[in-house]
Order: C-alpha cells, then structure tokens, then sequence
C-alpha cells in the first residue's frame, strides 16, 4: 500500500486532485480573510478560551492556556499567521510547490482549529492531508515539485561537495 501510494502515476494523479482541492479550500479561507479586512484573531481566541470550562468543555485546558496566555497577547501576529498562512499554504498546494511542507502546515493550522472548538471541515482536511503527507513525493509529481525538489537537492550536493574539496586542500 506505501509503495503504491509514493511511486504509482495514476495515484499521483488522484493526489494532485487531493491537493488542488486542499489548496482551493485554503487559498478561500485566506483571501477571504485577507480581503474583507475584518478578520481578527482576539474574538476567536476569546470565545476558545470560553469555551475550555463546563461541564463539557469543547476546548482542553492545556490548549486554553496557551490560547490565554500566549495567542491572545499576541493577537495581531496570530491574525497575520492565520490569514497569510492560509493563503500561502493554499497557493503552495495548488502549485505543488513544496506540498510535504505546505501539507504540514495546513495540519498543524487545522490541528489549531479543531483544538480551539472547531469542527467545520478541519477533521475531512486533516485526513486528506494524512495521504498527502505519506505519499510525500508521489504527491507532487504533478507540480512544480517536479523540478524544484531535485533542483534544491542539486544545489545541495553541489555545496557539499565544493565544501569537501576546501576541507581536502586545507
């Protein structure tokens, strides 16, 4: 199954779907956020927070201790993070331009959502991403990881080596 899933054509092209739809449902979020100029991360901190007391609270205390202590201090960078994020987590999918690390950051915003009380479709996202993620490669052939992923690897090895040859004639 893992190795269908990394080396299969007709899998990545299931996965380039997968992706662009990922991609499509970010790039929404952030430009709508980013847009209308009225998004503000505080009222969505603060109603976490609320939410983490009760008889059955829908956000964890540990994660209410964050979010009061740390986000909502901080309340305009997370603002910035979340609508900027999300724009460029869904361009970067759409592209297949670095989708293994595109793909991770959409989970860990997902994660964040789902953590504060949010339901709406992170849960369906994260499981998407979960083969996105597994595929690694596999889920960018029809991108421009096609050419970025072996030009970077190129470029490494090239310091490597050159670096090697310095440290050989010292």
């Amino acid at each position: 199954m893992l190795d269908l899933l990394r080396n299969n054509k007709v899998v990545a092209g299931i996965l380039a779907f997968i992706r662009i739809y990922l991609g499509y449902q970010f790039i929404h979020a952030g430009y709508g956020k980013i847009t209308s100029g009225a998004f503000d991360a505080s009222g969505f901190l603060q109603g976490a927070i609320a939410n983490s007391t009760g008889d059955h609270p829908a956000v964890q205390g540990w994660w209410a201790t964050f979010l009061e202590h740390v986000a909502l201090p901080n309340a305009d960078l997370f603002t910035f993070l979340v609508q900027w994020g999300e724009l460029l987590v869904g361009i970067a999918l759409i592209l297949g331009l670095f989708t293994s690390f595109a793909t991770l950051m959409g989970m860990v915003m997902n994660f964040a959502f789902l953590f504060s009380g949010t339901v709406s479709t992170n849960g369906q996202m994260i499981l998407l991403a979960i083969f996105v993620i597994v595929a690694g490669a596999n889920a960018g052939k029809f991108g421009l990881d096609r050419y970025a992923i072996p030009y970077i690897k190129n470029q490494f090895n090239n310091r490597k080596n050159k670096h090697k040859k310095e440290t050989a004639i010292a």
